[in-house]
């Protein structure tokens, strides 16, 4: 059996619904919910999706959207025509491909936070074509909850109480107000665009190469606040999964028994279930803050992934209560499921683990060639 290489192929874009992504256990079709937030029939009808299209289970990203894996090629327009009637897509699949906004889950109908977000839904058409991994946050409401997820641009709230603008990788942002927010948006993805931030993917690979406007970098975002976790929390539950995947016949359920009118998507691989009678605990969900398993990343590594030489999630889930910080276990170096820095790192390469200790999967590992075995008991490793 062939081995996938050790250089796996970055390609420099996400799955979406229009553009899904062929892995090796069939298509991924991401869905990016709007603001976030499924309704109980779109959850419901998600959830039906999945179990017919799919392999029966929903995978919660990084990113707080939801993808569809294990489905057909024949079945995909089928598929799409079927989230469309849920209105869970974008009739333009340009817009819908770079449609990655990260917005507050405490957000509230008619607030600062739900109208930057028309706003921005509104000027995507008329944003130069910005590379597909790139996505945009808004952490302005009640607190600041978006801070450790991936955007390059960050509409924020200033210590004053003001709206800022900041691009990711620099520490003060750009005074705007809500009339010119989308102006600023515009302008700052036009340098993004006219510097060459292309050729370096992300805005906060850019700004190590290239100097931010003097004036764009003025007042410092106010710091980040609590982090919003599982739990009772305000009226409603909050719920984690475990590496995001979600057995989508236990959610069906979990939707009619808890009578929740709506449930939302939460970064750290959470949900929160919006009202409703409080949940039972159950295996296929998390129900407390501290489990170790919220600590513990991975992919869906070997077979699913065709650039992955290993099994994944099953070490992670062993390993996860031996590391008292962060753990990743990558199917290779590309991390996609974590791609930062952990406090221990597994990468799989040529069917065996290198070790990485507070780094990323592609950084210098401290060790290699580690076969499963070896790693069952981490202290003896480290």
């Amino acid at each position: 059996m062939s081995v996938p290489s050790a250089n796996p192929q970055i390609k420099g874009w996400c799955p979406g619904a229009h553009r899904p992504m062929m892995s090796g256990d069939g298509l991924v079709v991401r869905v990016r919910p709007f603001r976030a937030e499924l309704d109980r029939d779109q959850t419901l009808g998600l959830c039906a999706l999945a179990q017919r299209f799919g392999n029966g289970t929903l995978d919660l990203t990084s990113r707080a959207n939801l993808q569809i894996r294990g489905v057909a090629g024949e079945d995909h327009a089928a598929l799409l025509a079927e989230l469309d009637g849920l209105g869970l897509i974008d009739a333009d699949p340009g817009v819908e491909g770079h449609r990655n906004i990260l917005i507050d889950p405490d957000w509230r109908h008619g607030d600062l936070t739900d109208r930057l977000y028309g706003a921005v839904l509104a000027s995507l058409p008329d944003l130069p074509d910005l590379p597909d991994k790139m996505g945009i946050a808004l952490d302005t409401g009640r607190g600041a909850h978006l801070r450790a997820g991936s955007a390059d641009f960050r509409f924020e709230i200033s210590d004053e109480g003001g709206l800022i603008l900041r691009a990711d990788g620099a520490a003060l942002g750009r005074p705007v107000s809500e009339d010119t927010a989308m102006d600023a948006l515009r302008e700052m993805a036009a340098w993004f665009i006219s510097t060459g931030g292309p050729d370096h993917g992300r805005m906060v690979r850019h700004l190590a190469q290239v100097a931010l406007p003097d004036d764009w970098q003025a007042i410092a975002p106010r710091s980040a606040a609590a982090e919003l976790t599982i739990g009772p929390a305000n009226g409603g539950s909050i719920l984690g999964a475990a590496f995001g995947k979600i057995d989508a016949a236990a959610l069906s359920a979990l939707m009619q028994e808890t009578g929740a009118p709506a449930l939302r998507l939460m970064l750290g691989r959470m949900f929160w279930l919006r009202g409703g009678t409080a949940p039972r605990l159950t295996q296929e969900f998390v129900h407390s803050p501290d489990d170790p398993i919220l600590r513990a990343h991975a992919c869906p590594g070997a077979p699913y992934c065709p650039q992955a030489t290993v099994a994944t999630r099953q070490i992670a889930g062993r390993l996860a209560a031996q590391v008292s910080g962060s753990l990743h276990v990558s199917g290779c170096a590309k991390g996609c499921a974590f791609p930062r820095a952990a406090d221990v790192t597994l990468v799989g390469r040529e069917g065996a683990f290198d070790l990485v200790l507070n780094g990323a999967p592609w950084e210098e590992p401290s060790q290699g060639g580690l076969t499963p075995a070896q790693i069952t008991n981490l202290e003896e490793v480290i």
